[in-house]
């Protein structure tokens, strides 16, 4: 079997190489091996490679947490799955539904367990959900981790995102364009940042954005986004940079709005910010880390009812992956890389 696996090194940056002779995986009671047919790149995956993730062990691992295929062969026990179904993984194998705990993150693919860089993976049916058959293994390689983490934070946590919405997406990246996608979806008013011009057309003209604000042009956007909103602010902020961009955040939200805190684009140091504003304005501050197979499941409907598909910027064949990593890294993309495995 062909597959990746990430090594670590003496320089606290992983390796990654192709193996062509990988042993089959072995299949168990309750699971299925899935025949993969796409996987797509996370930021996570270059921290991963970086060495700056803590999700990771020591052991060498199989990179990458989104994936998609078909039913290859099922182990004894399994109902209500077939030989050809089209399935995604889920990011956190274990967690089913309700609240998130932390053992789940003994069984994150890509980090803590084996992800789904390879030509087959072995899993629990509980790690799995349906495929639409609209959306082609490309597109569904690109929804385990970003697409499922703006739904969590927009439709699942607080109050969802509705008409009388305004939604802050800071940058184009995948979680960002996944955001503007269900924002306009659901009715809201959405305002989304990047330093380029060529991408904010595209996200006006393409995905609906109602106003774009260049943040290389204007590095007080806060203020910008204040003055858009009537000096009100938005309602919602899906905050991916961390530190270095959380205290503009808390300038642009309203009083009783809430930031979706999900990256650390900018870094894992302290906020050089006083956190007060989120007091004074009653602001709720939530950490969102993808999410659970039910969650899955809801947002998968809500896609199929509003007819959404993702936005992949370039599909690389798995023999390039060093390549799609680093064109994730260059910040060139517009939505997603995804690469097709054959």
């Amino acid at each position: 079997m062909k597959q990746y696996r990430l090594f670590p090194s003496t320089d606290d940056h992983s390796q990654l190489r192709f193996e062509s002779d990988a042993p089959a995986p072995e299949l168990g009671a309750g699971e299925v091996v899935v025949a993969m047919k796409a996987a797509s790149l996370n930021y996570r995956d270059l921290l991963m490679k970086s060495g700056q993730s803590a999700s990771g062990g020591s052991d060498p691992v199989v990179p990458l947490s989104d994936g998609a295929g078909e039913i290859e062969a099922i182990g004894e026990g399994v109902e209500g799955w077939g030989i050809g179904d089209r399935v995604a993984l889920t990011f956190f194998r274990d967690w089913e539904e309700g609240p998130f705990d932390m053992r789940y993150h003994k069984a994150a693919r890509g980090g803590s367990c084996d992800g789904v860089l390879a030509e087959k993976v072995v899993t629990p049916v509980h790690g799995l959900v349906r495929l639409p058959d609209s959306l082609s293994f490309e597109e569904a390689a690109t929804l385990p981790c970003a697409a499922l983490t703006s739904w969590h934070a927009m439709m699942e946590r607080g109050t969802p995102i509705s008409g009388e919405s305004t939604v802050l997406c800071l940058g184009t990246g995948g979680v960002s364009v996944f955001s503007l996608q269900i924002a306009k979806a659901a009715g809201a008013r959405v305002i989304i940042t990047s330093s380029s011009e060529d991408k904010l057309e595209r996200a006006r003209t393409e995905l609906g954005a109602d106003e774009g604000v260049n943040y290389r042009e204007n590095p007080e956007w806060d203020k910008e986004v204040f003055s858009l909103t009537e000096k009100v602010g938005v309602d919602q902020v899906i905050e991916v940079g961390g530190p270095g961009t959380l205290n503009r955040s808390m300038n642009a939200v309203r009083a009783g709005g809430d930031i979706a805190l999900i990256g650390v684009l900018t870094g894992f140091e302290a906020p050089d910010a006083s956190l007060f504003p989120l007091v004074a304005r009653n602001v709720d501050l939530s950490g969102i880390y993808v999410g659970s197979r039910e969650m899955f499941e809801r947002m998968l409907s809500f896609f199929e009812e509003h007819a959404i598909r993702p936005v992949i910027d370039t599909v690389f064949d798995w023999t390039e992956a060093d390549k799609a990593y680093d064109y994730l890294e260059s910040g060139k993309h517009f939505g997603k890389v995804v690469l097709r495995i054959r």
